[in-house]
């Protein structure tokens, strides 16, 4: 087994140790480390030697944030974990801002849906393809998915345009109240298609011992699944809570009589949310999840000797 997921079976067992593991791990500050160190950092890491504390602690940190666990190759820097909040943060904001057009609706959801996607495919559970190019069929999935996120995303305006909608509370519904339902299904259909090789080909999975004992698609279907749901935490709550925040603090008597006052509280208070939602989104689910005997394949079942095994769930 990894490394990475050696530490991730000894460490981040709750909710609570995950999440601040992750607010350790998502320090932009660890993108300026260079491909070299990340490599030493994870050979150190890997290793076993007893350096000081401060040392193995910098070499889990760097390790865990840039090394893909199934292949062991330094992460696309864009794709990094600790890249996600300062890249993603102006795209989402642009994506969910009040659009004239359906063509600039058009262009912000296909940049948001392009990197949500490239990420989604560079943190999958690569286990059983490590060696393999990306395959024809990976790549029309990647390009169909944007497609179809990136026209469902611009729905809203496009209602708003085509239908000619005039009346404030129908403008208000597809402006605040559509997007939320639509970003956290689109979210979830993104990583749901994007990683269904990981369901149809399986992962590998391990027994307690950290030894390989297999390949699971009812693993693979699990860690998908899993990953899904917490994207679409991720981007359903980044997207409500803004538009919940203004529309409480509108009904204030302060800022009521202050309405210019909310324009600069809506992008501090997404940058807020979408910061606080990354690493809770991540530590939902253990990044090395179980799968019960009863619900593995019957070949498998057999290596269950603790009643379950263990799989990568991606990210």
């Amino acid at each position: 087994m990894d490394p990475n997921l050696l530490h991730w079976k000894s460490h981040g067992l709750s909710f609570l140790e995950r999440l601040k593991i992750w607010f350790d791990l998502l320090d932009p500050t660890i993108l300026i480390s260079s491909d070299a160190e990340i490599q030493k950092a994870y050979t150190l890491h890997g290793s076993g030697e007893k350096t000081s504390e401060k040392d193995v602690s910098t070499a889990a940190t760097l390790s865990l944030s840039s090394v893909h666990p199934d292949t062991g190759k330094v992460l696309p820097l864009i794709y990094r974990p600790p890249a996600l909040f300062p890249i993603s943060t102006p795209i989402v904001y642009a994506a969910f801002l009040p659009h004239s057009t359906v063509k600039s609706a058009l262009l912000c959801q296909f940049l948001l849906q392009s990197y949500y996607t490239g990420f989604n495919y560079a943190n999958r559970n690569a286990s059983v393809d490590t060696e393999k190019k990306t395959s024809l069929k990976q790549i029309f999935l990647n390009l169909g998915t944007v497609s179809y996120a990136t026209f469902s995303g611009a729905l809203p305006q496009v209602i708003i345009n085509r239908l000619q909608v005039q009346a404030v509370s129908a403008q208000h519904f597809c402006r605040t109240v559509l997007p939320v339902p639509l970003a956290a299904m689109l979210a979830f259909f993104n990583v749901y298609i994007v990683r269904s090789e990981e369901s149809e080909n399986g992962i590998q999975v391990f027994d307690s011992n950290g030894s390989d004992v297999g390949v699971s698609k009812a693993a693979g279907e699990k860690a998908v699944r899993e990953t899904a749901l917490s994207r679409a935490a991720l981007m359903g709550t980044s997207v409500a809570a803004p538009n919940l925040i203004a529309s409480l603090l509108q009904r204030s008597r302060f800022f009521g009589r202050r309405p210019l006052l909310l324009s600069p509280l809506r992008p501090l208070s997404l940058v807020l949310v979408l910061g606080l939602m990354i690493p809770v989104s991540f530590s939902l689910f253990p990044q090395l999840g179980t799968i019960n005997k009863e619900k593995l394949e019957d070949e498998l079942q057999a290596a269950a000797k603790d009643g379950h095994l263990f799989y990568h769930r991606g990210l």
